[in-house]
């Protein structure tokens, strides 16, 4: 079964200091004022934080989930990905890593976070 918009919710709407904001139609999620998590307006595509220096392997490892950020986002820790082509288990990994890279160490430890490890 495809991943959608609320299974994302489920996720991240339940992890400290993160709230749901709409932004312009879009689906943001937030920390304070940093996106974490965004949509694109059809909710069928899901941006997050992502180290930039990893962003292109990511995308090489699986061109048809992942992809590039538009080039005015390039400057961003940020990659894109096509939110069917997700599974429960991935999803959750991306997006708890894209809120781990916005909070302090010590709130993700604290959360269940552990040493970082999925």
């Amino acid at each position: 079964m495809p991943v959608t918009i609320d299974d994302v919710r489920a996720v991240a709407g339940g992890l400290p200091r993160s709230y749901e904001v709409i932004v312009r139609d879009r689906v943001k999620f937030r920390v304070g004022s940093i996106v974490w998590v965004a949509f694109n307006r059809e909710e069928t595509e899901m941006g997050f934080a992502f180290p930039k220096e990893e962003r292109e392997a990511l995308v090489a490892s699986d061109p048809g989930v992942f992809f590039m950020p538009r080039p005015s986002d390039l400057r961003f820790n940020w990659v894109e990905c096509h939110l069917d082509r997700l599974d429960e288990d991935l999803m959750r990994e991306l997006v708890l890593d894209a809120w781990r890279m916005v909070v302090p160490r010590k709130l993700w430890a604290h959360a269940g976070g552990g040493d970082g490890s999925t």
